[in-house]
């Protein structure tokens, strides 16, 4: 399964409210522009996953300005993380 596919990147403003699929939630990642991605719930046992989650506490606390969770990281290296992830 190509990463593309697995993280469906929703790239309209209209669909992002309501492009999430049960089972998955949305995340914004990136370090200047934030790009929105759709990822398994089941990422979130993962201690990886669950690192990057820790790093974002300690940027953004619970209150972020973009009221979503943000990952403080590059695309490329999340994209890294969630192919690894996938891939486990």
């Amino acid at each position: 399964m190509a990463i593309h596919k697995m993280l469906r990147r929703s790239l309209s403003a209209e669909k992002r409210s309501t492009e999430v699929p049960k089972g998955h939630f949305a995340v914004y990642v990136g370090e200047s522009e934030k790009k929105r991605f759709v990822i398994p719930l089941t990422y979130l046992n993962n201690p990886l996953f669950q690192e990057l989650l820790c790093q974002a506490e300690e940027e953004f606390g619970f209150h972020h300005q973009m009221g979503a969770l943000t990952i403080p990281c590059s695309e490329e290296l999340f994209i890294d993380i969630t192919t690894h992830l996938s891939r486990a």
